[in-house]
């Protein structure tokens, strides 16, 4: 037994001896600058015996990388100086720095692990604190550089980084309020980032964060409501995605979005009741809110209560005279009022009285002047496709030379 512990012992002071090697290494070449086989070097002491052995492994890896970060940055500020206009690789600048500030958190994690006495006496914690109290900082200009190159993810991964060492153990016993004041402003940036990968558990993580700060409080609840908006997959999700909207309308009444988003998701819900209740609810809190008008004039339309709902859509073009969408419907609930009062009043052969073809006639000219507002408000159909529902109307009044000028627009 004894020799066998003898020999494991000896195993393990061969392991030791073997990272310190490595790292001595690892410490050799980045005096020549070279920076890669540095890394490579020092890799394998990663995963040395101890505690101790690991926080100088990755204690190295920060300071290659830092070293690499801190060369470059002196080229840039020299150019700058010199106004030479030549370019330094920010890229890969700003990656070393991260690459670095990883390091030296997993070093502090490491270094701050009790010895085989029990006792905890870190090593490197000080030299990394200096380092990266500021670097910290730059982790934003980091992130910036990034998104605007188009690297998403490495871009989430610098304002993440920033945000999520508010509270690191690195930083024990430092004053970060004043790095601090940029909390919120970063974390939304971490959150459009991550909208931009389609990670939406982290939009969810650090929209929840930038909600906090007031000055970025209503784009993170846009951030949030787009990414649920986009991720919908299971009935909880749209649970959280109505609830959320409903929260998100109710702090901002002025942004209609939130309330046509709602009243879309009542409407394809396919209950005329739920949605003709939650319209009424809108109305009564903002009655000049036009798109609770037209969700309330689609609760009547599936009914085919035709007045109520075309009373509603012209409640909405009095509130905005531009509303295309509601001139659109009335003129299309109209169109459907003539075509069941004609069903109604047809005979068996499909022939109507004089005075019935009259005031049917009378309805679809009233449609006609709601879709030809649609025209002159949509000319290039941006908005709807008016052409055929126009088309038919003109058909129908025998308004030929109006039907074929419309025939010539669908047909391009």
């Amino acid at each position: 037994m004894k020799k066998f512990m003898m020999m494991a012992l000896m195993a393990a002071s061969a392991t030791v001896a073997f990272a310190q090697n490595e790292v001595k290494e690892a410490k050799k070449l980045l005096e020549q600058n070279n920076y890669e086989a540095a890394i490579a070097a020092v890799q394998p002491a990663l995963q040395a015996a101890t505690a101790a052995e690991k926080a100088a492994a990755w204690n190295m890896v920060s300071e290659i990388h830092y070293q690499k970060y801190s060369k470059i940055q002196e080229q840039k500020l020299l150019i700058q100086a010199k106004q030479t206009g030549e370019k330094v690789d920010e890229t890969a600048m700003y990656n070393a720095l991260l690459d670095g500030f990883e390091a030296a958190l997993k070093c502090d994690e490491f270094d701050n692990m009790p010895n085989e006495k029990g006792k905890v006496k870190p090593r490197f914690r000080q030299n990394n604190v200096q380092r990266y109290k500021n670097g910290r900082v730059q982790c934003i200009n980091a992130g910036q550089h990034l998104y605007n190159a188009q690297d998403t993810k490495g871009a989430f991964r610098a304002f993440a980084l920033y945000v999520d060492t508010e509270n690191a153990p690195l930083f024990t016993g430092q004053d970060l309020t004043q790095d601090n004041q940029y909390l919120g402003e970063v974390a939304y940036f971490a959150g459009l980032a991550a909208y931009k990968n389609k990670d939406v558990q982290n939009v969810l993580k650090y929209s929840e964060i930038a909600a906090k700060d007031e000055q970025r409080a209503k784009d993170a609840m846009e951030l949030l409501v787009f990414s649920k908006k986009e991720s919908l997959k299971t009935r909880q999700d749209t649970v959280e995605y109505v609830a959320l909207l409903r929260d998100a309308s109710a702090k901002y009444p002025d942004d209609n979005r939130y309330t046509a988003w709602l009243g879309d998701y009542y409407l394809q819900s396919g209950s005329a009741a739920e949605l003709a209740t939650w319209a009424d609810g809108e109305i009564a809190k903002h009655p000049d809110n036009k798109f609770a008008y037209v969700y309330k004039g689609e609760a009547f339309r599936q009914n085919d209560k035709f007045d109520e709902a075309v009373e509603c859509y012209k409640k909405a073009t009095e509130l905005d005279p531009t509303y295309v969408a509601a001139y659109y419907q009335a003129g299309i609930v109209l169109n459907a009022k003539a075509a069941a009062l004609n069903d109604q009043l047809a005979d068996k052969n499909g022939m109507l009285k004089k005075e019935d073809a009259d005031k049917i006639n009378g309805i679809v000219r009233e449609a006609k002047t709601y879709l030809e507002k649609v025209r002159e408000l949509d000319p290039n159909r941006e908005q709807v496709d008016w052409a055929y529902a126009l088309y038919k109307i003109y058909y129908a009044l025998k308004e030929n030379d109006k039907a074929a000028e419309i025939e010539k627009i669908l047909n391009n």
